[in-house]
């Protein structure tokens, strides 16, 4: 009796990164913030994100027409996060002052946490913000939730102005409130103290 060869087992590939539907926009947005705080928006293009997260350069394409769209998204989560924080340090249930100071503490923690996205949040990187009325919602939400915990638009656009322009010169090194000597971790208790001693000038 002639014995019968078995077939051999199909070789796993190795290497190749299989996702579930619905994954892969996940991880191409996780990936594309990952490359930007480490190597700034020079270093993220879609087939930088597509490379790092382990697939194939057309990948991307399914989800995202070009790099701006990329970016907007990235944008639109990254105020949704913002809003989020600012919404938990409004809760505090004491004196205006103490929200104002709850608030930049936390504007301050996310720009020290995430530089390049909110340098590309409120920044030029994204020409076309009119073209996107996600983006536009998502940025004017900021505003809104920082008024309503003034419960006075005006003085909430002042407060966002006021944490907002020292961000921003804090993250473009023009202000040095200790983060050159002690480390990006000190500037939210710098920022409450600032905020005190304005407040109660």
């Amino acid at each position: 009796m002639k014995s019968r060869k078995r077939k051999a087992a199909p070789k796993k590939k190795t290497g190749v990164r299989v996702y579930h539907h619905g994954d892969l926009r996940k991880v191409l947005r996780d990936t594309a913030v990952s490359l930007l705080e480490k190597e700034g928006l020079a270093g993220l293009s879609l087939r930088a994100v597509a490379r790092k997260a382990g697939v194939s350069h057309a990948a991307p394409y399914r989800h995202y027409p070009n790099q701006e769209a990329l970016l907007v998204e990235l944008a639109v989560e990254g105020f949704e996060k913002l809003r989020a924080a600012i919404a938990l340090a409004a809760t505090a249930p004491n004196s205006r002052t103490d929200r104002i100071t709850g608030i930049g503490s936390a504007y301050m923690r996310f720009a020290a946490q995430h530089p390049a996205l909110m340098q590309l949040m409120f920044g030029p990187q994204i020409p076309n913000r009119d073209a996107s009325p996600d983006l536009t919602n998502a940025a004017d939400a900021i505003g809104a939730e920082i008024s309503a915990a003034m419960d006075d638009p005006a003085l909430g656009l002042a407060v966002w102005a006021s944490v907002h322009g020292l961000a921003i010169l804090v993250l473009n090194n023009v202000v040095d409130l200790g983060q050159r000597r002690s480390g990006a971790s000190v500037l939210p208790a710098r920022t409450e103290i600032l905020l005190r001693s304005l407040l109660n000038a």
